[in-house]
């Protein structure tokens, strides 16, 4: 069996954001194989009794001033949202809807409009304009978010992630150990050579 790291994401999470961008530059190298779990982290944090940093004013106001000492560090260009937060819905679905010949590059486009360009991704006309940027049918994609079958597997994604013990994002796993946060990706990489 192939060793390899489970990443689990929201594209409402600034902290995974960070991640996500690190694990780009190491997926550079060839060494490490990431894989992209969709959750919904306002489901999970509903699960697990947990009121998310963005509703709770010190840690909001820590967490920003975090995510740019952070992405100053890692050198990453980042520019915490002024819309934050925002539903990551249908992004979210998106995710699972998204053909994979372009659901990297879907990942990517995304991940930078939200914590990088500074969009407003809750607007629906802007959101519909970046999925023409990206070359994605809009109806087809509203539609195919919309359905049931879709709900379901988000819903049911969120809840497997729940039922591993996952509370927040990003989180890694790797040999069956969940490591939390951006800080720990390191540490996965190194259970991932062990």
């Amino acid at each position: 069996m192939t060793k390899e790291i489970l990443f689990y994401y929201d594209f409402s999470s600034p902290y995974t954001y960070i991640a996500h961008k690190r694990i780009r530059e190491i997926q550079k190298k060839g060494f490490v194989k990431f894989i992209y779990c969709p959750m919904l982290l306002g489901g999970l944090h509903k699960l697990a009794g947990i009121t998310a940093n963005a509703f709770i004013k010190n840690k909001n106001e820590f967490m920003r001033l975090d995510c740019e000492m952070v992405s100053k560090k890692f050198k990453i260009d980042f520019k915490f949202n002024d819309y934050f937060p925002i539903s990551s819905l249908n992004l979210m679905r998106g995710s699972l809807v998204t053909s994979k010949d372009i659901l990297d590059n879907y990942i990517d486009f995304f991940f930078d409009a939200y914590w990088k360009d500074n969009i407003n991704l809750s607007d629906n006309d802007i959101f519909k304009n970046k999925l023409e940027d990206l070359e994605i049918n809009v109806n087809t994609f509203l539609k195919n978010v919309s359905n049931k079958e879709t709900k379901e597997k988000l819903i049911k994604l969120t809840q497997d992630a729940y039922d591993k013990k996952i509370f927040g994002a990003p989180t890694f796993i790797c040999n069956n150990k969940i490591f939390w946060g951006q800080d720990r990706l390191d540490y996965a990489i190194e259970e991932f050579f062990n």
